[in-house]
């Protein structure tokens, strides 16, 4: 692949459908939780065991007609003991045996020395609704109207998708492939305003697009930070899930994180697959129409951009990382033409498997080397990874001390910089390490 994922020309979709897998059989037997065991029938009142076939008379049970026998050799017993006791006290006293002085006491015991701190409870519930109600009004549906389709043997088409408004001045985010293509765009907001809308640019490394519309007292939403999620968190989707439930939400959790999944791109005739990668797995259920709608934490900020969902199963939704996204709503913000910045390079993510299997000396970082099965360069000529001399078998292993791993893919480590900015890459070559100044150029529509 290239240094990041082609999603103009050739990107994405809004499903994906990976290999059927059976399920496994589950039967009520495997769903029981195992039986407690019974309390200690010494902890319990007397029980009568009843011969559900037998009719018993309404009497006294012999046990408890004995209880006047019982209660006065009780009374003895304790009569008995009192006075033996006090006899023994009385003569450890007259003996001296008995310390007047108090005994030492033990240190007090804080609960803070013995006990976990108590970790503090949210209301899961409450959490939802108050960040769905801050960030519903700044979730948009959009039209897109397609007079000259794509295949000049289909029909003119009206499609619907969402958006999220990050800026009063009209700025929207969305899908690519919700405006892919479209002659006019219309927007809805919650309070049913009614805009027209221009497409500003597509993102040429993910599948998102930025349109824009004119207009006073947006509500907009606040942004967070998706390099903080962590899997098992709340999420919240919002948006207009088959273009007629307007500023739904669905709620579940954020399942993982880095995925990369393969889509048909429906923005192209060629309906080539391509993969989208670094992506936010959640279950909080995703539908057509949804695309281009928020991702959102539990303290009412966008996290990620819904974006696909799988065809055949349930609970499996993919989003965009709002942090990928930043760059290029700042770019917007200041009317400067949608840009990402570019190495020009195939190359593979390097992990233990191919390490192992390509004898490198590191287990991270990318190697440079052509697509399978391809016969292109793995560096592009007139790139900028040409120019500063990288070659195939190449190893980056960080870009300006910025590790490139799993955790800090090339993607991410590429996207706060902007085209023309001047990076230093160490570059493992022939087991040795070397530093090269790169400048950043501008990613293509198609790298190739």
């Amino acid at each position: 692949m290239t240094d990041g994922p082609r999603l103009d020309k050739d990107e994405t979709t809004t499903s994906y459908s990976p290999p059927p897998q059976p399920r496994p059989a589950w039967s009520f037997e495997q769903a029981q939780p195992p039986i407690a065991e019974q309390t200690p029938s010494h902890w319990l009142e007397p029980t009568w065991a009843v011969d559900p076939g037998a009719v018993h008379p309404v009497e006294t049970p012999k046990a408890h007609r004995r209880g006047s026998v019982v209660v006065p050799l009780v009374l003895v017993s304790l009569l008995s003991a009192s006075v033996a006791a006090g006899g023994t006290f009385a003569l450890l006293a007259e003996t001296g045996r008995l310390d007047p002085s108090p005994a030492p006491t033990a240190p007090a015991v804080t609960a803070q020395s013995t006990l976990p701190p108590i970790a503090q409870t949210v209301d899961i519930g409450t959490a939802i609704i108050t960040a769905a109600a801050a960030v519903s009004p700044a979730v948009v549906t959009i039209t897109s109207s397609q007079s000259q389709p794509i295949d000049p043997a289909d029909l003119p088409e009206t499609g619907v998708g969402s958006g999220i408004l990050f800026d009063s001045a009209g700025w929207i985010l969305t899908n690519r492939h919700v405006v892919c293509g479209a002659d006019q765009l219309s927007v809805e907001l919650l309070d049913h305003r009614r805009f027209t809308a221009t497409l500003y640019g597509i993102d040429t490394l993910t599948d998102l697009a930025i349109v824009r519309i004119e207009g006073t007292g947006l509500p907009i939403a606040q942004l967070g930070d998706s390099s903080a999620l962590q899997p098992g968190e709340p999420a919240i989707a919002i948006g207009s899930p088959l273009g007629t439930f307007t500023n739904s939400v669905t709620s579940g959790v954020v399942s993982a994180l880095g995925r990369t999944i393969t889509v048909q791109d429906i923005c192209s005739a060629s309906g080539l697959t391509l993969p989208l990668r670094n992506l936010i797995q959640t279950d909080a259920a995703i539908n057509p129409g949804n695309s281009g709608g928020a991702l959102v934490d539990t303290t009412g900020r966008v996290v990620g951009v819904n974006t696909a969902l799988a065809g055949n199963a349930q609970g499996i939704g993919f989003a965009i990382p709002i942090n990928i996204a930043k760059p290029i709503m700042r770019q917007a913000q200041g009317d400067i033409p949608l840009a990402r910045p570019w190495l020009g390079v195939y190359y593979e993510e390097v992990d233990p498997n191919l390490a192992n299997g390509r004898h490198l000396p590191v287990d991270f970082g990318v190697l440079v080397t052509p697509p399978a099965g391809s016969t292109a360069a793995a560096v592009i000529a007139n790139s900028p990874a040409a120019a500063a001399g990288l070659m195939d078998g190449d190893v980056i292993i960080d870009i300006d001390s910025q590790r490139i791993d799993a955790d800090h893919i090339l993607d991410d480590v590429l996207a706060p910089y902007n085209p023309g900015d001047v990076v230093t890459l160490s570059v493992l070559r022939a087991g040795q390490t070397i530093e090269m100044t790169l400048t950043l150029g501008t990613r293509p529509s198609d790298p190739q």
